[in-house]
């Protein structure tokens, strides 16, 4: 009777931590979606940082990469207790980097975007369409300590003249993604090294 009662008590646990096992794990570059149901002033859609990292208000900056997204929920939700009246209900949902990691992209489907200067792994990348700024630079391993994080340009050659500069240092301090464009074939992504006084 006693071995029964202990295996209905740990069944529970067992079964939380198998489904936990099988829940996808976030990456640099996936796209999370977070609802806050007391608040929804809160809920917003923003991207997985090179660095595995994401902004988010009164939580500040969190670690997420290698986390399930109810982890991650969790992990809000726990921050956010103290400024919400009730403990707050979060949810997150993940858009993945590569949304079908099972299936290989036809190579004929992926646009070439190329990565200059100071990324971890600068070179041409064969990204699927629809891929932005934030997404290649995580596939380029992120920036390396020498990177001038204020005077990233994004060139497009399509359109010549255009470039786009990024202050990816204000995108890291949670500043509003308007500044994570879609790269378009060709793009080019130069990371400038920093000056001495920068």
């Amino acid at each position: 009777m006693r071995i029964l009662t202990g295996l209905a008590l740990c069944l529970p646990l067992l079964w939380t931590s198998m489904a936990d096992a099988q829940e996808y794990r976030v990456r640099a570059g996936d796209r999370l979606t977070i609802e806050v149901l007391e608040d929804t002033t809160l809920n917003r859609t923003i991207p997985v940082l090179p660095g595995g990292t994401i902004t988010f208000p009164y939580a500040g900056s969190l670690q997420v990469s290698g986390q399930s997204p109810t982890a991650i929920g969790n992990r809000i939700s726990q921050s956010l207790a103290g400024v919400l009246a009730s403990p707050p209900t979060v949810f997150v949902s993940v858009t993945p980097l590569d949304p079908m990691p099972m299936v290989e992209t036809p190579q004929a489907m992926l646009i070439n975007v190329y990565v200059m200067g100071e990324a971890s792994s600068p070179g041409a990348k064969n990204v699927p369409p629809g891929t932005t700024f934030l997404q290649a630079l995580s596939q380029a391993g992120g920036l390396t300590p020498f990177a001038a994080t204020k005077r990233i340009q994004l060139r497009r050659p399509s359109m010549p003249g255009t470039v786009v500069s990024i202050n990816y240092d204000a995108i890291m301090r949670g500043a509003a993604m308007s500044q994570d464009p879609v790269l378009a074939e060709g793009d080019v992504i130069i990371i400038p090294e920093r000056s001495l006084f920068e």
